[in-house]
């Protein structure tokens, strides 16, 4: 199986930190389906060029979140995710992506009015190139 994460050598977040969170991101949003058969550590560590011990870190962390579940013998699965768990996981991507444009754009010193005004702006942006496309 293919799972398409993403590394940015260029970036200060750690390289476990990127592939954790994106591999969370797929398992909640349900683009990697409940039951599904992980690459095994070593083989997930040769497709994205990293040590297996990061690898291991990522599926144990996920693991103990619940979102993974490991068999002896037979590899690791995605385990079942309850709505709750997608509900809160998706407010609180949003809200943390929320953060750091409220604070980008008080360190440049846009009123709150403007954050607002421009924050309504780029989501009808968005939806409307949503429904164009």
């Amino acid at each position: 199986m293919n799972i398409p994460i993403q590394i940015n050598e260029n970036s200060a977040e750690p390289l476990y930190h990127q592939i954790e969170s994106q591999l969370r991101s797929l398992i909640i949003t349900g683009q990697i389906k409940e039951g599904t058969l992980l690459p095994s550590i070593r083989e997930f560590a040769g497709d994205l060029s990293c040590s297996v011990i990061t690898v291991r870190r990522v599926y144990q962390d996920l693991e103990n979140e619940g979102l993974l579940r490991t068999k002896q013998g037979t590899g690791t699965f995605v385990a079942q995710v309850g709505i709750e768990k997608r509900d809160n996981y998706k407010q609180s991507a949003v809200r943390q992506a929320l953060i750091q444009a409220a604070k980008v754009g008080i360190s440049v010193g846009s009123s709150r009015e403007d954050l607002e005004r421009w924050f309504s702006e780029v989501i009808t942006e968005i939806y409307e190139e949503k429904e164009e496309g």
